[in-house]
């Protein structure tokens, strides 16, 4: 109780009062600390919010392991660190580029430093994104045939399409 009337009256201090950093260095204390104090807490709704993720795919991911799930103190409700947004925002950005989540979970594993097996990841997703590629546009030909002979279908007994689609 007494902490937290302290970090409203340092939160009043650093905000209202124009010798703000003369006091905080008084107090021994650095400024950017009381700027801290005055932030939100980040519970999973302000994760949630910051990293444009469900609370249910946070959840989901704790329990996969691609995040740490942080422990539950007494006043019941988990304060996540800013790094979990950025692992998020990380996780988002991946998806996006066509990782799945275990590729994700290679990345963040392989770190920043470990730039050759990463350079390998990338180009093995390359190569399935190309062969994806390449067996879309066989679709998309197949297709367009398939769409030319029903407009070519001068007899108009039966769809050639359905006839193409039931004799495989």
């Amino acid at each position: 109780m007494a902490l937290n009337r302290i970090t409203v009256i340092m939160q009043f201090c650093f905000f209202s009062f124009p010798g703000r950093a003369r006091l905080a260095s008084k107090l021994g204390i650095q400024i950017h600390e009381i700027a801290a104090m005055s932030k939100k807490p980040l519970t999973i709704n302000v994760v949630a919010k910051k990293s444009g993720v469900g609370i249910e795919t946070i959840r989901y991911y704790q329990r996969i392991g691609l995040i740490e799930q942080p422990e539950k103190p007494l006043s019941g409700y988990r304060i996540y660190s800013e790094g979990i947004v950025t692992r998020l925002l990380f996780i988002q950005r991946a998806k996006e580029l066509g990782f799945s989540l275990a590729d994700c979970a290679s990345l963040l594993a392989l770190g920043n430093g470990r730039c050759a097996e990463t350079k390998e990841l990338a180009a093995h997703k390359l190569e399935v994104i190309k062969s994806k590629l390449h067996d879309l546009q066989a679709i998309a030909s197949t297709l367009e045939k398939l769409i030319q002979s029903c407009e070519s279908n001068s007899t108009h007994q039966g769809c050639p399409i359905i006839t193409v689609i039931s004799k495989k």
